[in-house]
């Protein structure tokens, strides 16, 4: 039976050399049986610019990326770890990027797909975080600075978002039930698949008197998963 795969949240990175294994055993195996495969943001711990893909590690990762794509449509969307992931990437991999959000038709239903984390909207102080390091100048002038200060800075940043997140209460980092809603209406579909919260689940809810569904992706901390996705439904598939 054909079937779309999406997964989110691999958070990729050397440390967990262990993570990166099942995601190149993915690639190589069950990804190469599907119609697509969909990357709804923070395939990398974190991404510090293009200049950075001839890292070992990274350059591993894209190779993966590279083969899979010559023979299944791989689509990427940035995550609020590597929204930094640009053209170079994208050429050197054959991903196509995608806008968040973006609306696909999966197998007869439309389907709208997000990263997750502009669903958010209790978080204010994330927010206007996201909004200033999605600022085209500020990116610009990140990115003239060299890699090792780059680095440093996201370094820095990923362990000040770790305080602020054992002081912050867990329903504030979760999607807002009014910014899921809205969501449905603008996009006009029935079915959500967003990443981002490391809660995974299915919701039903119900908006305008439409019974919508909303599945949330799993991330890889603990093993891998991808979402297995056909004309009969959903189903969640576990990696070992």
């Amino acid at each position: 039976m054909p079937f779309t795969a999406f997964v989110s949240d691999l958070h990729l990175t050397p440390a967990r050399a262990q993570t990166a294994e099942i995601f190149a055993r993915f690639v190589r195996g069950p990804a190469r049986g599907a119609d697509a495969l969909y990357i709804l943001g923070d395939l990398f711990e974190y991404w510090i610019g293009d200049d950075d893909l001839s890292a070992p590690f990274n350059a591993g990762v894209a190779a993966g990326l590279k083969e899979l794509s010559s023979a299944v449509p791989v689509y990427f969307m940035h995550g609020n770890r590597d929204f930094l992931l640009l053209g170079q990437f994208a050429r050197a991999t054959g991903v196509k990027l995608l806008a968040d959000p973006a609306v696909v038709d999966l197998y007869g239903t439309q389907t709208v797909l997000l990263h997750g984390d502009t669903l958010c909207t209790a978080d204010v102080h994330y927010q206007a975080f996201r909004r200033r390091v999605r600022s085209r100048w500020l990116q610009r002038l990140f990115l003239l600075q060299p890699l090792w200060a780059r680095r440093a800075w996201f370094e820095r940043g990923r362990r000040k978002s770790n305080r602020a997140k054992q002081l912050t209460p867990c329903e504030i980092m979760d999607v807002t039930p009014s910014a899921v809603e809205q969501s449905f209406r603008d996009s006009g579909c029935t079915r959500m698949i967003h990443g981002h919260t490391h809660r995974p689940a299915r919701h039903a809810h119900v908006v305008d008197g439409r019974s919508c569904e909303r599945w949330v992706l799993s991330d890889w901390y603990r093993g891998g998963q991808y979402l297995r996705v056909d004309p009969q439904g959903c189903t969640r598939v576990d990696l070992t």
